[in-house]
């Protein structure tokens, strides 16, 4: 019976419009960091769930190039590039983020706020685990 209602909940959430969609910056071999408004894209669902950065240093001087990505392939081109991230010349360095416009530029680090005042949204996942312990304790 248990199987039976978090296999309903598990169709329903995934049916209901909850999918995952990120947004990232997008751009070709820019010499500017290309993070404004005009760059952005919406990812394809479900199959572009990272967002990919290059900066690339050329005679010329910096260029970037920003992307969507999936995460198998973004995470084996930032690895397979690793080596090749030195500041330098002809220096390449590919980063792989997970969250909305993470491609952008950096944020400035900021004091946590109390968790007395802010109150957050449970991620999806987390909410379904509180289902599933709920519905779990109340069956058995």
């Amino acid at each position: 019976m248990l199987l039976l209602t978090v296999s309903t909940l598990l169709l329903f959430f995934s049916s209901s419009g909850l999918a995952l969609q990120i947004q990232c910056y997008q751009c070709e071999e820019m010499t500017h960091d290309c993070s404004t408004p005009e760059f952005i894209v919406n990812c394809t669902v479900n199959v572009q769930d990272m967002c990919q950065k290059e900066v690339l240093v050329k005679d010329d001087g910096i260029h970037y190039r920003k992307s969507c990505a999936s995460s198998g392939a973004c995470l084996i081109a930032s690895s397979g590039y690793q080596q090749f991230c030195t500041g330098k010349l002809n220096s390449v360095c590919i980063t792989c983020c997970n969250t909305p416009l993470c491609n952008g530029p950096r944020q400035r680090k900021r004091p946590q706020p109390s968790a007395a005042i802010t109150l957050n949204m449970p991620q999806l996942p987390v909410f379904l685990l509180h289902i599933v312990l709920l519905l779990s304790s109340t069956l058995c």
